[in-house]
């Protein structure tokens, strides 16, 4: 044996036993003298403790270890692995008697129930625990004997049960790197965290200190996580500027809903253009580009959303005054309707048909309803009980699934719908049965549609043949935002000291709308039987009215066979249509009776976040997930069930459900996607290969 050998001799197993049968036993005089000896007596580590007599044989070789003071190093089993060597009341460093082996002084019990702290010296292992327990914490701390093991020491343990190391920021570096990939927590600090406990700070003082970093080096390891969705599944980006600059009161408003109902942009922006539409087509028509012709302010809209997903929130915030004037409004119409009948009762019957001729039946006064069917719609502007309507509902299959379109008379009523879009009137012809209804025909009618429906039911929709081919569809304005599962907070102060009523944002939104609804005497003309004469929107100047024109004629220019809107024509040549609605309608809102070129492309950001979201549509549109997603969600779950973190490569391919990604391309293409945007790592080892599921993943079910 050489003289490195002799210096650093290895423990078999038999001379590690035979230090554990000697007596558990310590002079007082070498307690006395020795300050890491008493301390770790005094904290109850005493059974770690061996004292030598005489010199002590390991492996064959003798050590002269009279006097000296053995330390029971344990595995991350807590099982007797290796031997310290003390020498107490001096300066010499501690002889670990088999360095390959990793262990650890372990002061404290090692549960699972504890934190298991790593450090290099016995000095500062004895204090961090005075300092923890004295705290009440529950804490197990892992002494390196030898500190320049000090890494091996925390991988080994790091096995079994995460393992926290401290160092100050300016060391991070040296402490973090060599253990990344790591089951290791690292706590940063400003000041040493013993210099802070002298300080009299406690652990949690120290943590919530936003000075404090906390690092997970096993997550950090991994590359950012990357997106594994089909591209044309992703949301457009919502143009929240076309809603203003901020500080005016849309863009406020615009703000202020998607914080309170916790909802995508796109949401809330849908919402709040039904709300505006639905107030506004009353009184304005809005130009073409021509400036001399005119069109209704009315809009249709379709936003898909899962049930719960909010819609319901947000209409109660963009609808608020609608709901309220309308509940006014029913009211009074109660009230009247008492007196007509009253008085109806009270007249004699050979003056009745006079005074029914004099006094027509009150209209109650309805701008929107949830439910409905489009016969009922028609029929209603027919005998001129409303020229003025939008139909809003989170129900869209009662409208896109409903008998109206799917029944025989479908496609003559997708054309009396595009007819009112279009125009503001329809022609029916009704069966001779309909004879409570003199006419066949009507103007100056509005009609707006807000719908929001579930995948299922909207998918279907924009794939028929009829609504596609008519033009229905493509008078539509569309918004299909990624959902908001997992991301709304309910429980922190903030949300539950707030108070959307109070909102300033809110209240000048309401406070407009109710100007809107209910509106002074002469700022909307009426004729003589008091009926609302609807405003034209002029252009504000030249420029403004050549904004649309530019709009129109760019829509146009990509309508060339391989142009980006060569299949979508009939959608391309209503998008300018839609943008000056949105724009006299924006305007009007704002207290303005033209519309300037800001207007124009402000609106027509809207519109081209519509045609963006149909584009997104495919002729058959993909519903679930696909490959990638279909494979780590298979891994993920078999590694939970498995209570696993990796597992063979093969294991994987042999066993993966949907079977198709069983076949050996399939697979690994798949997984080669999965592991370059850090979801998985492919570890080889000769000839075998496992799979690491990203930890994260796992740690999230």
């Amino acid at each position: 044996m050489s003289n490195t050998d002799k210096a650093k001799p290895q423990a078999d197993d038999k001379g590690l036993s035979n230090l554990l049968g000697i007596s558990k036993q310590t002079t007082d005089k070498i307690i006395a003298n020795d300050e890491v000896l008493t301390s770790l007596i005094a904290l109850g580590q005493g059974d770690k403790l061996r004292q030598f007599d005489d010199t002590f044989s390991v492996a064959g070789e003798f050590i002269n270890t009279a006097g000296k003071v053995a330390m029971v190093l344990s595995n991350n089993l807590h099982q007797p692995a290796n031997i310290g060597i003390y020498t107490p009341n001096s300066d010499k460093p501690i002889e670990v008697t088999d360095p390959s082996q990793p262990c650890a002084f372990v002061i404290g019990n090692l549960s699972l129930d504890s934190e298991w702290y790593a450090v290099k010296s016995l000095a500062e292992g004895i204090e961090l625990y005075r300092q923890l327990t004295s705290q009440g914490l529950s804490v197990t701390i892992l002494v390196s004997i030898n500190p320049f093991h000090f890494n091996n020491m925390v991988k080994h343990f790091a096995e079994v049960k995460q393992v926290i190391v401290t160092a100050t920021i300016d060391k991070k570096d040296e402490l973090t790197q060599p253990l990344l990939g790591v089951n290791v927590k690292a706590i940063i600090t400003t000041f040493d965290l013993l210099l802070s406990f002298d300080n009299y700070q406690t652990l949690d003082d120290i943590l919530s200190d936003p000075d404090t970093i906390i690092k997970d080096l096993l997550a950090e390891a991994w590359e950012k996580l990357g997106d594994i969705a089909d591209q044309h599944t992703k949301a457009t980006p919502y143009p929240v500027e076309a809603w203003g600059k901020d500080g005016q009161v849309l863009r406020e408003a615009l703000t202020a809903i998607i914080y309170h109902a916790q909802v995508p942009p796109a949401m809330a922006g849908q919402c709040m253009l039904g709300a505006l539409a639905t107030t506004i087509q009353q009184y304005i028509n809005a130009p073409y580009a021509l400036g001399n012709k005119f069109m209704p302010a009315s809009l249709f809209l379709l936003t898909e959303a899962e049930s719960g997903g909010g819609k319901s929130r947000t209409v109660d915030f963009t609808h608020k005054e609608l709901f309220s004037y309308q509940n006014d409004k029913r009211k009074e119409y109660r009230t009247l309707l008492d007196e007509w009948l009253a008085q109806k009762a009270s007249t004699p019957k050979k003056d009745l048909e006079l005074w029914l001729l004099e006094n027509p039946k009150p209209k109650q006064t309805i701008l929107l309803v949830k439910s409905g069917t489009i016969q009922g719609f028609l029929d209603n502007m027919l005998i001129g009980n409303t020229t003025d309507i939008a139909w809003s509902t989170a129900e869209a299959a009662l409208f896109l699934s409903g008998h109206s379109l799917t029944s025989d008379t479908a496609k003559s009523n997708i054309s009396q719908i595009c007819d009112i879009w279009s125009s503001g009137s329809f022609d029916r012809l009704l069966s001779p049965r309909y004879d409570t209804i003199e006419q066949n025909s009507m103007n100056g009618v509005r009609f707006i549609l807000d719908l929001q429906g579930q995948p299922p039911v909207i998918a279907p929709a924009l794939n028929d043949e009829a609504m596609n081919g008519q033009g229905l569809l493509p008078r539509f304005l569309f918004a299909f935002p990624d959902n908001m599962n997992g991301k709304i907070v309910y429980n922190t102060d903030e949300r539950l000291d707030a108070k959307p009523e109070q909102d300033p944002r809110l209240q000048a939104y309401w406070q407009r709308c109710r100007t809107l609804l209910d509106p002074i005497a002469d700022s909307v003309d009426r004729d003589n039987e008091g009926n609302i004469i609807r405003f034209n929107m002029p252009f504000k100047d030249r420029q403004a009215r050549k904004a649309l024109a530019n709009y129109q004629t760019d829509k146009e220019s990509q309508l060339y066979k391989g142009g980006q809107l060569e299949k979508y024509a009939s959608y391309a040549r209503r998008l300018h249509e839609n943008a000056s609605r949105i724009a006299s309608i924006l305007a009007y809102f704002d207290g303005r009776r033209f519309i300037t070129a800001e207007d124009i492309h402000r609106a027509s950001k809207l519109t081209d976040y519509s045609i963006s979201e149909r584009m997104r549509y495919t002729d058959k549109p993909q519903a679930g997930d696909n490959d990638a997603q279909k494979l780590i969600s298979w891994l993920v779950n078999y590694c939970n069930r498995q209570s696993i973190k990796c597992l063979a490569y093969s294991t994987a391919q042999s066993k993966v459900t949907p079977k198709h990604l069983r076949q050996k391309h399939n697979f690994e293409l798949i997984a080669e996607v999965l592991e370059s945007e850090g979801y998985i790592k492919i570890i080889t080892n000769g000839r075998a290969r496992t799979i690491q599921v990203r930890p994260e993943l796992l740690e999230a079910r």
